[in-house]
């Protein structure tokens, strides 16, 4: 071959040269390159609960362990529960 890409034909002429107990390895080999051609990637729909909950535990605070007695009872009503700040 003296062109940098060959021709289908000259592949052909290239594979018909091979010995016999190469034609194995060849199979497996043009399996391999179909394979990667064909796209085996299923495209599933984003999960967009995985997207609400991005940042849920994120805090401007550093350290609130010290202060956990204080936060939970600021969150609690005393009546009602937990209330919404």
């Amino acid at each position: 071959m003296n062109t940098l890409t060959p021709t289908r034909q000259q592949i052909i002429e290239l594979m018909d040269k091979l010995p016999d107990d190469s034609f194995p390895e060849l199979v497996n080999f043009i399996s391999y390159l179909r394979y990667k051609t064909v796209e085996t990637k299923v495209h599933l729909p984003h999960n967009s609960f995985l997207l609400s909950i991005v940042g849920l535990g994120d805090s401007t605070e550093k350290d609130v362990s010290e202060r956990d007695e204080e936060i939970l009872a600021s969150e609690v009503n005393a009546i009602r529960g937990w209330s919404i700040h």
